[in-house]
Formats: structure tokens, C-alpha cells, sequence
């Protein structure tokens, strides 16, 4: 009969090791704790996934000089434009999640973009961790001078009194703006028709020459030519009247109910990064955000300061994508 073969008993669990058990995990959180502290200990990039001088460029760009005061390393803003801003937020999404690369992102590439198109190999509010929101940037309605229009009554009978409709001009498909005149287009059942620009810029150009009669732009863009005369601002998109503006009124107000378009600016990091380093850098936002002389030029730029903690910014954005991904559907919208 073949021997048995016994395991060898398990060593007694001694008072001494239990005792030393919490002291042990103690140190390793004593650990982390000081790698959190001690973070970032060299360069932290801000990826823009749009050219230079866009709004989310601008609000990068405000923002670096006060986290770089804060936390005594460089905070270097990179343009990595391309696919509709899915190309650096791909990039941000691929890299280590240890708070080293942050995305300063839009509704347009973070929300508006994924919906129209789904492959982009990873869902957005998972693999992204909200940091703090930034700014909102009102989206407004305007129209060409030769339209003859000045408010939004106008504009929805001139345009049904038009046959076909009308075409309205945004600043490129799946962005903030595209959705806006999307939206505009299903609450008030009017037929118009979608010019997408590559760009606010050539959009307005448009706009002030009477190539295209009406544009869905954000308020910086639009308030400049407005003043000078060159075309008609007439509304903004926001659920209420915006406080460096309180002159021009709501779309709203003008008769197309439920209607709000938030096109706003967001600080995001790789999900997995510590919770630790997320809170520190959003407590930091909230300070720079908070300088008058910083909230100043944001206001007269256009833009309404808003900040958030980290939850709060991840609701947000899943609350967007709920908000959002009826339309989508309903407008049957595409990509290029």
C-alpha cells in the first residue's frame, strides 16, 4: 500500500504576527499617503484635443501658471488636435494613471463626438475620472444681416415661411454647436439643414458675408461682429439669461421650450488614477478659479467660471450622455 502523503501543517498564526498585521498595513497606507503628498515630483502634461486658440486652449492655458505655483512643477499645455478631439483624449485615456497626463476637454469631443461615433474602442466616463469642472461657454443663435431678423419669433417664422427650410451653420459635425441647431431644429419642428465649418472661425465668416443665413456658435465668437454690427445675435442657448450679457435673452424666452445647450470645459485624468491626487488638483482648481482677477477675464471673454469635485464632475458627465443620446437618435445624426 503506498504511503500517504500529508501536507505539512500551516505555521501558528502567533500573537506576535497578529499584532504586527495592522502595523504592517498602517506603514503601506503611510506610503501611499506620501506618494500622494509627494505628487507630481516632475512635469504634468494638459493635453488640448483641439488646435491652439480655442476656448479650451485659452482656459488651459489661464489655468497652468496657478497649478504650477501650487504644486512646484511644470504644468505644460499640448495641442494634440484631430478626430473630432478624439485623438488626445485617446492619448489621455492610454496613458499611466498616475495624474502625470490630464485631458482639458469639451463637450464636443468628450460627450457630443462619442455618440455619433461609438468605436472608439472605450466608453468615455469610464475611462476618464472627472477632476473639476472649468467654465461653461454659453452657445447663442445668430443670423446674417440679410436675413432680417432680429429675435428668435422672427427667425422660426422666416424660416417656415421658407420653402425647404433653411441651412445653419456650425462649427463642425458632432460639436457643441452642431447639436445646438440639432436641438433648435426638433423643439420648434422647423426643416433646416446642417453646413458643417471646420471651425467657429470659418463659420462666422460665412455668416457675416450672408453665405449661410443662421449659425449655432459659442458667445466669444459671436459677441465681437454682434457689437461691430455685423450680424445679429439672437439668443443665447442657456436655461437662463448669462450674467456678463444680461441684455440678450434666452432661446427660451424667444418660444422654443426645453431647450439648453451646455458647451462647456472639464479637467479629466486616465480612470485609476488615486483618488488622493484627483481631490488635491480639484481643491486647487477651485482656489484658481476663485481669483478675481482670473474670473475677470473669463466673464469678459465670454465664459461663466463653474467648478466641481471629482464625483460631481463624473455625474455630470453621465447625466449629459443620458441627456444627449435621445437626440442623437431622434436627429439621427451622424459622422462625417
Amino acid at each position: 500500500m503506498p504511503p500517504r502523503h500529508h501536507r505539512p501543517a500551516a505555521a501558528p498564526i502567533t500573537r506576535r504576527a497578529t499584532l504586527a498585521a495592522p502595523l504592517l498595513l498602517t506603514g503601506f497606507a503611510a506610503t501611499v499617503r506620501a506618494q500622494d503628498a509627494a505628487w507630481p515630483g516632475r512635469a504634468v502634461t494638459l493635453i488640448v484635443p483641439w488646435a491652439p486658440g480655442g476656448s479650451n486652449d485659452v482656459v488651459a492655458r489661464m489655468l497652468a501658471p496657478g497649478l504650477e505655483a501650487r504644486f512646484g512643477q511644470p504644468f505644460v499645455v499640448e495641442n494634440r488636435p484631430g478626430g473630432g478631439g478624439s485623438l488626445g483624449m485617446g492619448m489621455v485615456v492610454r496613458a499611466r494613471p498616475d495624474g502625470l497626463t490630464m485631458l482639458v476637454s469639451s463637450a464636443s469631443n468628450h460627450v457630443f463626438h462619442p455618440l455619433i461615433s461609438p468605436d472608439l474602442g472605450y466608453q468615455v466616463p469610464e475611462a476618464l475620472a472627472g477632476v473639476a469642472m472649468l467654465v461653461d461657454v454659453p452657445n447663442v443663435v445668430a443670423a446674417t444681416n440679410a436675413l432680417g431678423v432680429g429675435t428668435i419669433p422672427e427667425l422660426v417664422a422666416k424660416i417656415r415661411g421658407t420653402p425647404g427650410g433653411v441651412p445653419f451653420a456650425s462649427s463642425g459635425v458632432g460639436s457643441s454647436n452642431h447639436f445646438a441647431g440639432e436641438l433648435f431644429r426638433l423643439r420648434a419642428g422647423l426643416e433646416m439643414t446642417h453646413v458643417p465649418y471646420r471651425g467657429g472661425g470659418q463659420a462666422i465668416a460665412d455668416l457675416i458675408a450672408g453665405t449661410v443665413p443662421v449659425a449655432f456658435l459659442n458667445l466669444p465668437t459671436v459677441w465681437g461682429p454682434s457689437q461691430a454690427g455685423r450680424l445679429k445675435l439672437l439668443a443665447v442657448g442657456t436655461d437662463t439669461r448669462v450674467a456678463s450679457r444680461p441684455e440678450v435673452p434666452t432661446v427660451q424666452e424667444g418660444g422654443v421650450l426645453d431647450y439648453a445647450v451646455r458647451s462647456w470645459t472639464g479637467l479629466f485624468a486616465p480612470r485609476g488614477t488615486p483618488p488622493a491626487v484627483l481631490e488635491r488638483v480639484s481643491a486647487a482648481v477651485r482656489e484658481i478659479l476663485a481669483q478675481p482677477a482670473l474670473r475677470t477675464r473669463l466673464v469678459d471673454g465670454g465664459s461663466e467660471p463653474i467648478w466641481s469635485a471629482p464625483a460631481d464632475t463624473d455625474a455630470f458627465v453621465r447625466a449629459e450622455y443620458a441627456r444627449w443620446a435621445p437626440v442623437v437618435k431622434a436627429a439621427n445624426i451622424k459622422p462625417e
